[in-house]
């Protein structure tokens, strides 16, 4: 079995002020668990970049195959420099969550990650129980609700009561 690695880096300095204002409103605008999920999102990003600088000096049709990747993934990307000038709050405003907001499924971001813990999402046909799930564009059209069975029974009442 694979060792799991770690895939986020703590801060360098635990106490700085005006760090942890910054995660405190992160965390409050998308309804976070902890702070470890603001450091996965910058450690993304930071991973991304990375990949964006060794492109550089490489030819066009790998940079926009590199590009492709990045925008199947809902970040808007179309030269080296937009990709440079990511930051967390690209990364997190594509995570499930903050989408079942966005599209008016939850009303909350804390609303939203208690309908995905409690496995009442699919996304395409598909279970999907982690708030940090990045959604592709080409699901965002996808992403419904688990039917309830209080009206699915009022359905079947219904619909016999007309036959």
């Amino acid at each position: 079995m694979k060792r799991k690695h770690k895939t986020y880096s703590r801060p360098k300095r635990p106490f700085e002020k005006a760090r942890i204002e910054e995660e405190a409103k992160i965390k409050e605008e998308f309804g976070l668990k902890n702070k470890k999920e603001i450091w996965k999102a910058d450690a993304r990003i930071k991973s991304i970049r990375e990949k964006a600088k060794k492109l550089i000096s490489s030819d066009e049709d790998e940079k926009n195959a590199f590009f492709d990747r990045i925008r199947k993934i809902g970040l808007k990307v179309s030269s080296i420099s937009d990709v440079l000038s990511l930051d967390k709050k690209d990364y997190l405003r594509r995570r499930l969550q903050t989408i079942l907001v966005e599209k008016k499924i939850a009303r909350t971001p804390k609303g939203a990650r208690q309908l995905i813990t409690h496995k009442k999402v699919f996304i395409g046909g598909k279970l999907v129980s982690s708030p940090s799930y990045i959604v592709p564009v080409e699901f965002e059209k996808e992403i419904s609700l688990k039917p309830s069975k209080v009206k699915q029974k009022k359905e079947e009442v219904i619909g016999g009561a007309n036959e």
